[in-house]
């Protein structure tokens, strides 16, 4: 074994508080974030040419580090044995755009996200506010598996370790167990090995909920998307009380693996990125197929204003028709 040495926006509306008709002066307001893009969410020509570096911060909750709004996660190209070279490509471009937050997990790829993160964390590990994970709920699990992941990411710290996945109570009480997964984050942390504990979880809010307030962590990641509101919404009772506690809270399935796109939906990532920005988050990380991609969302986050509460309802609106689809790793994952 290794010796180891926002903004404060409310957004507490109604479940009921969905438009009528997409002819309103709300949806309007939806349609116009449209504009500078092609369905799918594909920057207009021209769009990123003359993109700068250089992110709007927020604070990451009571960890004391900012973080730029748009964050890079460790899957897609990232996550892609193969791809070592165009991942490479894509994590130092995002670098160099000021993106100073990167999310991985060993699960990603069977460890080749954290493999080609390391590529260039072994250069630029001071660059980054760095996270992964343990999937392993034991103590034992858990302290080989980060020895794993801090060979394969070319450090011998981590700025986040999070507990993954917690998708039932069974999860939660095995990690939070005499010989949990947390005895060893405490143990990790304590010995400067990571700064700060996170927990994680797409399927159900209350198992999370149960989590954060049994226990101090210091960072939660949840999805957040415009479908959220219509089932198991994580934006309410969760999402406020991570903001009372002083959570680092880090949205994830903002377009939910694509699924959130459609002709007769949300047609745009400007609407995707902005409606989960406009809520009390601290950062949204996104997977990112290409240089392209990586820069269009480094757009979007570098003119994000946040949205009117019309606007929010009437993005909402829009994915209304098709919210199973776009919430389905709260029903399959």
């Amino acid at each position: 074994m290794i010796l180891f040495k926002i903004m404060n926006h409310s957004h507490a509306q109604s479940r009921r508080r969905f438009i009528k008709q997409l002819g309103s002066g709300a949806a309007a307001l939806a349609l116009g974030r449209m504009l500078p893009f092609l369905p799918g969410g594909a920057p207009a020509h021209g769009e990123t040419d003359t993109l700068e570096p250089g992110l709007p911060k927020r604070k990451l909750g009571r960890t004391g580090a900012e973080v730029g709004l748009f964050s890079l996660g460790g899957e897609a190209t990232i996550e892609m044995a193969n791809q070592r070279d165009k991942a490479a490509e894509i994590i130092n471009r995002a670098l160099d755009l000021g993106v100073n937050y990167i999310d991985t997990s060993p699960r990603y790829g069977n460890g080749a996200s954290e493999r080609n993160i390391g590529e260039v964390m072994r250069r630029r590990r001071d660059e980054v506010f760095l996270a992964t994970k343990t999937h392993e709920r034991s103590y034992d699990g858990t302290m080989r598996l980060i020895e794993q992941s801090l060979e394969r990411l070319r450090t011998d710290h981590l700025d986040l370790y999070q507990l993954h996945n917690i998708r039932v109570h069974q999860d939660l009480d095995r990690a939070l167990g005499e010989d949990g997964a947390v005895k060893a984050l405490e143990r990790l942390k304590s010995e400067g090995v990571i700064a700060n504990i996170g927990i994680t979880g797409h399927r159900d809010p209350e198992v999370l909920l149960r989590g954060i307030r049994e226990y101090r962590f210091d960072t939660i990641l949840l999805s957040l998307n415009a479908a959220d509101r219509f089932y198991k919404p994580f934006q309410d009772e969760l999402l406020e009380t991570a903001e009372e506690q002083g959570l680092g809270i880090i949205a994830m399935k903002v377009a939910a693996v694509g699924r959130v796109f459609r002709e007769d939906g949300i047609t745009s990532m400007e609407q995707a990125l902005g409606y989960v920005l406009t809520l009390p988050v601290s950062t949204a990380i996104v997977g990112i197929s290409s240089i392209r991609e990586l820069e269009e969302n480094v757009a979007i986050a570098q003119r994000f204003d946040p949205y009117p509460s019309e606007e929010m309802q009437a993005i909402e609106e829009l994915v209304a028709h098709y919210e199973s689809e776009a919430n389905f790793f709260k029903h399959h994952w």
